[in-house]
């Protein structure tokens, strides 16, 4: 377990360094598309919401939710990253709407630091934005 110190500039720094953010929201696509066809189906997206578990608890606690209101959810959340109605997102899509999300989160935090409590094998945005800022931190203070 480590824990991190985070502000919106230690996140909005990952998305300005466009090759590791890329590169990070790459391989979350690729782990994200399980038959490999190089989009991300309707059912690719929920599972992935679903393992997050954003929808179905509050502060840690598990809230019920009607399943069709769950569709609901998750349908909108497709359709927000599918922009081109394609009936799939492809890569520019889930990178386009990935930065906007984490710009978002950027925005909340503002000046703000948070922090965090992650396993050491945790693999997020947030983590990996951590880890860029301590890089560049330890870059500095080398000789």
């Amino acid at each position: 377990m480590g824990v991190v110190v985070i502000d919106g500039s230690t996140v909005r720094s990952f998305v300005e360094d466009e090759e590791q953010f890329k590169k990070s929201v790459d391989e979350r696509f690729a782990a994200l598309d399980l038959n490999k066809d190089g989009v991300l189906s309707r059912s690719e997206v929920r599972k992935a919401f679903e393992s997050m578990r954003l929808l179905e608890s509050h502060f840690g606690v598990d809230v019920v939710t009607p399943p069709d209101e769950l569709t609901k959810l998750y349908d909108s959340i497709f359709e927000k990253f599918d922009t081109d109605q394609s009936g799939s997102v492809d890569l520019e899509e889930f990178r386009s709407e990935m930065k906007k999300i984490v710009l978002a989160i950027a925005d909340g935090l503002g000046s703000c630091p948070i922090t965090m409590v992650l396993d050491d094998d945790e693999d997020n945005f947030l983590k990996k934005a951590a880890d860029l800022e301590a890089s560049k931190l330890e870059k500095k203070a080398s000789p």
